[in-house]
């Protein structure tokens, strides 16, 4: 490393201070890296890995790239992840609470050992770049493997110190990630967890930047090649409405008949808009509502003869209760996948293992519930219809 060994000890002890931990055994014939030494070492060439691709994505020589990664300061790296964060220099000074030079100089330092230009002058004031951009989304990666080091080592040490962040779509918050989460805290009540929600695009950017460890919901067709796509369970679709809804009851309904209906949509790009307008498509009579929100949602079809797509699982209490009823789908059963997404790259802690296992087991759980939560729709069907028989018992008390 062309440096001295009590610079080297200096080093050491500072990374195991800030780590929390001990990476080596002394004896008097030197040293040798614990367990979690180790572990620790692994984690730190993953985070340095992302480093020295990000200075190669900003636009570093290729051949220097070893070189560049020993040149650049943390004080560098973090001023370029501060002010790309906030947009610029002025609000990342106000975001972190020092002045503009503080984190202007550092950056132009960088500049200077990249030859890249990473802030550009704008109407708008000092800007980052879109070499910037890309080196700060590797910066981000790094520090969450730094943190999934800190991590390992304080499950070693007997403490839990992680977090872990969540990107949970509609069906995953109601039916799979708050039974899981709940389960893991009682195994480990000093774990953070985080659940984010919002569009799939934003949760997707929010785990391509190390912000989110994996997302739970509807897995598309076409993924980023920097993540992975795993099956958990094959979500069942259905037609819902209100009960009483004229269509409800009615065996064969032909897609020229649902066609003429008022409707509530999903929201565009999502997989069940995708079936919607398989189904539906644009030429219907009545502009259909566009609605994410479940609650927004049944107090439209309560209110009116509007028809919904939905999952069969983020309607069962509606379904339970008898407020909605399903409607023959003219194409049969029809399903969507829901799975986990994760980074290509990334690595689960030993305690997130087990996050995810629980994730699975819920996950199984709920595709055993699919088949239960259709016949109830059908049962208030054929009930509304005056199918279901009175108990023998009843009859005879009459």
């Amino acid at each position: 490393m062309h440096v001295t060994q009590p610079a080297v000890t200096q080093a050491v002890a500072s990374l195991e201070k800030a780590v929390g931990g001990r990476l080596f055994e002394r004896h008097p014939h030197g040293v040798d890296a614990t367990p979690v030494g180790n572990r620790v070492a692994v984690r730190l060439e993953r985070a340095l890995e992302q480093v020295a691709l990000g200075l190669i994505e900003a636009g570093a020589p290729l051949g220097s790239r070893g070189a560049l990664s020993r040149s650049v300061t943390t004080t560098q790296l973090r001023a370029v992840a501060e002010v790309v964060s906030a947009g610029g220099i002025a609000a990342a000074a106000r975001s972190v609470g020092t002045t503009r030079a503080t984190l202007h100089r550092p950056v132009r330092e960088l500049e200077s050992v990249l030859d890249v230009v990473l802030l550009e002058s704008t109407s708008h004031g000092i800007r980052p770049t879109r070499a910037a951009e890309r080196l700060a989304r590797r910066i981000r990666l790094a520090e969450s493997e730094w943190l999934q080091a800190c991590a390992e080592v304080a499950e070693h040490e007997g403490e839990e110190r992680g977090a872990t962040v969540i990107g949970a779509m509609p069906l995953a918050r109601s039916v799979i990630v708050p039974a899981a989460v709940l389960a893991f805290a009682e195994q480990f009540p000093s774990h953070r967890v985080g659940v984010l929600d919002g569009p799939y695009e934003s949760m997707l950017e929010a785990l391509q930047q190390g912000r989110a460890d994996w997302l739970v919901g509807a897995l598309r067709d076409y993924a980023p090649n920097d993540v992975i796509q795993t099956i958990l369970f094959e979500d069942p679709l259905a037609i819902v409405g209100r009960i009483g809804h004229p269509l409800v009851g009615h065996h064969a309904i032909s897609a020229k008949a649902l066609k003429a209906q008022a409707w509530i949509a999903p929201r565009p790009a999502s997989p069940l808009r995708r079936q919607f307008d398989l189904l539906i498509g644009a030429g219907g009579p009545v502009a259909p509502i566009e609605c994410n929100s479940l609650v927004a949602a049944r107090s439209f079809l309560l209110a009116s003869d509007r028809l919904m797509l939905s999952s069969t699982h983020q309607v069962r209490h509606e379904l339970n209760s008898g407020l909605l009823s399903t409607v023959s789908h003219p194409f049969g059963a029809l399903t969507r996948t829901i799975g986990i997404t994760q980074r290509r790259d990334w690595e689960p802690t030993p305690t997130q293992s087990v996050l995810l296992k629980l994730l699975r087991l819920e996950a199984g759980k709920a595709a055993q519930d699919s088949k239960s939560v259709v016949d109830v729709g059908q049962a208030w069907r054929r009930k509304r219809r005056g199918e279901v028989p009175i108990p023998r018992e009843k009859t005879r008390e009459k």
